[in-house]
């Protein structure tokens, strides 16, 4: 005859040696290893820093061509915004290397600072695309962007002075990925995806209403509105889910995480930069046979 209390006992054991539902959840969110204390995992930092490495290389490949377009041009626009990419493309790609600050005892500060100066970077080409499709005088050219430029390098600086304000002044931990319980940090990034999430909403709607003539009438600025407005309602989504604590939401905030800093670069590239240099391939070749023609080279002898 068996004792109850062995059995009771046992019960309790396993009891307590088997975790709660949400926490056998939370490890599926896990982009960690044990090896890393809980910081990173080796897979994690290879979709980082490998699209990031790739970025640079053709971007440095295509830098002498891509300058002389520049120079030929003269848009102080454009070499601001290369120039800016070229800039964000060097902190995305130190940022993801050195993945491991924001574990080291001695080196969070470091970790915030540049990851406050990565945001920056790639949230300044954002705003600034953003205030482009916003204003109602793209017809006039590129140089257009100019006014809007200081505006949405102005709305930039104090988002990043609020985001530095919390970090170093209330000690959330925005750019921390082991504190994954902490409520401030999904309180801020909700409102933060929430702001971009509104703005990307209103000119889709522009877009499809009466007022779609105020907007530029490139396919291409819109798919990039597109994926950019499921993205951040997916960061929406996930911001909240991982503020009241389910483990898929840390999952999949962390997997745009990585998209964002993996892909978002290069695709900002294609939508906008590379067109401006397909089209001065065209304006030069149209120079040089104005030029050609002007010489005679044409002239055809009539007898």
């Amino acid at each position: 005859m068996s004792n109850p209390n062995i059995t009771l006992s046992i019960a309790s054991a396993i009891n307590i040696t088997e975790p709660p539902v949400r926490s056998r959840i939370g490890r599926v969110s896990e982009w960690y290893s044990y090896g890393s204390a809980g910081c990173n995992s080796f897979w994690r930092e290879a979709a980082l820093v490998v699209p990031s490495i790739l970025l640079v290389l053709y971007l440095g490949f295509q830098a002498r061509r891509n300058l002389k377009k520049l120079n030929h041009r003269k848009s102080y626009v454009m070499i601001a915004y290369y120039a800016i990419l070229w800039l964000s493309a060097l902190l995305n790609l130190a940022w993801s290397i050195l993945q491991g600050w924001q574990c080291a005892p001695g080196k969070v500060i470091g970790w915030n600072l540049l990851s406050l100066f990565t945001e920056c970077g790639m949230l300044s080409l954002e705003i600034s695309v953003v205030a482009f499709l916003l204003q109602e005088n793209y017809a006039s050219g590129l140089e257009a962007l100019a006014p809007t430029f200081l505006a949405s390098g102005s709305v930039v600086a104090v988002d990043i002075l609020v985001q530095a304000i919390f970090i170093f002044g209330f000690g959330v931990p925005l750019f921390i990925n082991a504190e994954s319980r902490h409520w401030g940090k999904w309180s801020v990034l909700f409102i933060h995806t929430l702001v971009l999430t509104v703005v990307y909403c209103y000119i889709l709607f522009v877009h499809y209403s009466k007022w779609r003539d105020k907007l530029p009438p490139r396919p291409s600025f819109y798919n990039y509105v597109v994926v950019m407005f499921i993205i951040n309602v997916m960061a929406l989504f996930a911001s909240g889910l991982a503020g009241i604590g389910f483990g898929f939401g840390l999952w999949l905030y962390n997997f745009i995480i990585i998209c964002r800093h993996s892909l978002y670069l290069p695709f900002l590239y294609v939508t906008f930069l590379a067109d401006f240099f397909q089209e001065e391939d065209w304006l030069l070749d149209n120079a040089y046979y104005s030029e050609m023609k002007d010489a005679g080279f044409f002239d055809t002898e009539w007898d």
